[in-house]
Formats: structure tokens, sequence, C-alpha cells
């Protein structure tokens, strides 16, 4: 094939490509993946701004970066959430939409509960209604993502992980910068009912989508089987205590002994939880650093938000392009590579003080490269799920990402106070280096830990 017929070719394989994205599951992907973003800045940025408001203490603000444990450790509960039939719900909806309607239930509640709650005055009642909101958030996470792994083709993953972000960032837009504009109009606990409100749309896509068909599980159905034949060679092990240990051996424990028997699990894992910490460090005050540099609720939240939404947008688009241009290690590289420096703006703009185009810049310049950090990072946890655990591993994965934007910046608030903004936002960029060493040693040429090519393989997996 000539070099002009190749390019044509190659030309008219991206232009087709597009055609993944009239899947009607791709829409509703991106209805559960706004259900999902929704619940994320309610306990987070948003909260920050109410407790601001409130005349909490930068600590105290600080430390409900922790509200957000529960996504951390959702894996702990995934297998249940995976394997376990819901009295009513599965028999009625079945088990993935039984437990996503179950789960947005609890949720919607919780949201109620923590618009009627008094962060002036009764912070750890506040804080409790925020664990309870981070909680249920978690749960229907869980069944969101084994939903949309099981529901799609696998030459629709890709675009199934760019629908789930792109739902995802609009349902934070709506509960950020949304809420921000409204707390501008009304009292915070009205903002909040009417996020509790909006997550009917969760509700809704969920009793018109399908259920996924069962899969051959592989792994787990071995793992099941060799513990239904060592117990029967046990009598005295029989009866229900048989079955949930043979159930827990396959569902609950399968996941984990099966990652851990990777060469280079440990390291895997540190990544994951590593790649994005000098970014959800710098976020984790960036609302109260706003509003003490002087930027008014408006400015942050049509420059901060708005404008963040779509510089983030074209982050995931461009994430997505340099993964299928150069590869998930290179996409990886460069995404991390610029994550890194673009903290850098955050210090430039303490320096420079208020000024609203600094400030778009600054926004602009870090939600582009979160957003192709983050499509190049979801697009490597789903490649590290084996099919038989999909829900179980991707949540551990998801979790342990989870960690730098909770338990470890928890303490952005302590190290701010006497560092100063300049310098804090420095040791952010600092802190991203640790993610990009464990990434040099994943991926360098002949280790076990890159993920090989295999036949029929999209370009996502491919080996660079």
């Amino acid at each position: 094939m000539t070099p002009k017929r190749a390019i044509a070719a190659r030309l008219r394989a991206w232009v087709s490509a597009f055609a993944v994205y009239r899947d009607r599951r791709i829409m509703a992907i991106v209805l559960l993946g706004f259900a999902s973003g929704l619940p994320l800045a309610l306990t987070g940025q948003t909260l920050q701004a109410w407790l601001t408001e409130s005349g909490a203490s930068l600590q105290s603000i600080g430390l409900f970066a922790l509200v957000g444990v529960p996504y951390t450790l959702k894996f702990l509960w995934a297998p249940l959430v995976d394997r376990l039939p819901l009295p009513g719900f599965t028999h009625l909806l079945g088990r993935r939409r039984g437990w996503l309607v179950f789960a947005q239930i609890l949720l919607i509640a919780a949201i109620a509960a923590l618009a009627l709650s008094n962060p002036a005055g009764a912070l750890v009642a506040t804080a409790f209604c925020a664990v309870a909101v981070a909680f249920a958030s978690a749960t229907q996470d869980i069944v969101i993502d084994a939903w949309r792994v099981e529901i799609l083709e696998e030459r629709q993953l890709a675009a199934g992980a760019a629908a789930i972000v792109f739902g995802y960032r609009i349902g934070m837009l709506v509960s950020s910068a949304g809420a921000l504009f409204l707390a501008t109009l009304f009292a915070w606990p009205l903002v909040y009912a009417a996020m509790a409100a909006a997550l009917l749309v969760g509700v809704i896509t969920v009793l018109l989508i399908g259920e996924p068909a069962s899969k051959p599980r592989g792994d787990a159905d071995r793992r099941f089987a060799e513990a239904t034949a060592w117990l029967q060679a046990r009598p005295h092990l029989s009866g229900p205590l048989a079955r949930l240990l043979a159930w827990f051996y396959a569902s609950a424990a399968g996941p984990f002994l099966q990652f851990m028997s990777r060469k280079g699990w440990v390291g895997i894992l540190l990544f994951v939880m590593l790649y994005k910490l000098g970014d959800s460090l710098a976020g984790t005050l960036a609302t109260s650093f706003y509003l003490q540099t002087g930027f008014s609720k408006a400015e942050i939240a049509e420059v901060g938000k708005l404008y963040g939404f779509g510089a983030t947008m074209i982050g995931l688009f461009l994430g997505g392009w340099l993964m299928q241009a150069a590869g998930l290690y290179r996409a990886l590289w460069v995404c991390g590579i610029l994550q890194m420096l673009s903290n850098l703006m955050f210090a430039a703009l303490a320096l420079h003080g208020h000024d609203v185009w600094f400030l778009a810049l600054t926004v602009g310049l870090e939600n582009l490269a979160g957003g192709m950090g983050t499509a190049a990072l979801v697009a490597y946890l789903s490649a590290l799920c084996d099919i038989a655990y999909t829900a179980t591993q991707y949540a551990l994965l998801s979790s342990l990402t989870a960690v730098a934007r909770t338990v470890l910046s928890s303490y952005a608030g302590f190290l701010a106070a006497p560092l100063g903004w300049p310098l804090f936002f420095v040791f952010t960029t600092v802190a991203a280096i640790p993610g990009l060493l464990l990434l040099a040693w994943l991926t360098r040429r002949g280790a076990a830990t890159r993920i090989e090519r295999k036949p029929g393989d999209t370009p996502l997996l491919a080996e660079d």
C-alpha cells in the first residue's frame, strides 16, 4: 500500500470510529455518569464553600476531605454488591439495576439530610451526613462501573470510558458551578435539595436501560469449584456455612487473589494511588484559595467552574486522541508531566493576585491537563481488570485513585497554612514526581507489569 493510500485508510478508520457514539447504551452511560459525578462536589468543593461561609477554620475544611473515605474503601463491599441479590429490587429490576435504584434512593435521602444540617452550629452532624452521601455515592459507582463494562462489547469499551467521564464531569459541573450560582440566589439548604432532585435523572435512566447479559466468570467459577470440592472432603463443614465459605473464596477473596498473582502488583497499586496526587492536592483547597485571593463566588463559578469544565472536556478529547495516536503508556507520560507542571500556574496566580484573566489561564491549563490525565488513567484501570471480577477489581483500583483525593489530600490545610499559597502549590508540583517514577518502573521495556497486546486488541491496549 502506498503512503497516500495508507494515510487515507487511516483517516477513514478514524471517521468511522465516531459511529460508536450513536449507540443508545453510550448515551445511557453518559446519563449514569452524570448521576455518578453529581454527589462528589456536594461533599467536596461545594461543601467547602458552604463551610467557608459558615466560619469553619481552614484546618477543619481540610479535614473534611476525609468524608470521601468511602470512595477509597468501596472495594470492601463491592463483592456483596457484585454477587448478592437484593430482596425485592433484584426480583423486579435484575441484579445490576436493582442495586442501582437502591443505591440512588439512599443517595437522594442522604443529600436531603445534608441539606437540613447546620455547619455553623453542628459541624459533626454535617460531617456525618456528608459521609453518608459519600457511602451511597460510592455504592452507586460500583454498580455503574460493572454495568458499563458488562453491557458493552469489547470494541465499545474505550467509547464507554469516554462517555462515563463526560457524564461525570457534567454532573460535577452542575453540583459545583450550578450550585454556586444557585447559592447566590438561595440559601444552601435549598441548593442541596435541588441537587437531590437532580439525581432523579439517574433513577429514570436505570428504569429505561436493560440488564446486562450474564457472562462466563472464568477464574471465579474455577475458584468456586475448588472451594466446593475442598468442603465436600470435610463433612463437618457443610450446609449454609460451607456455601458461605465457598462464596467468600470465589467472589470476595477471588478478585484480590487473582490481582495479587500478577508480578509487580504492589507497584501497580501505588502508581494508581499516586498518579494524580499532585493534581488532587492542588484541587483540595482550590475554592478556599480563590475566595481568599479575592475572587467572588460568581467569578469562581464563571471561570473556575464553567470555563474549567470546557477545558476539561477538551482535555478528555485530547487524552483519548493521544492514546489512539501514541499508545497508552506514552499518553500516561505526557499527561502526567502536564498535570505536574500545571500546578505551577496556581503558585503564579497566588503571587500575581486577583486577576480574572490570569485565573482563566490558570484554570484552563490545569483543567486541560487534568482532563487528559483522567482519560489516560481510566483507560489504564479498565485494561487492568480481569473479566471475571470486573466490578470488584475496578472498585479496588478506582478506590485507590480516591486515596489521593481524600486521605492524602486531607492534610492540605495543615500544609497551606504554614507554607502560604505559593509554596504550597510548589509542593503539590513536587508531589507528582513519585507517580512518574513508578510509571517509569512499570512501563520499562520487558517488564512483566506492561500490558501485553493480544490478538484483536484495540490500540488502547497496544504495546508502545
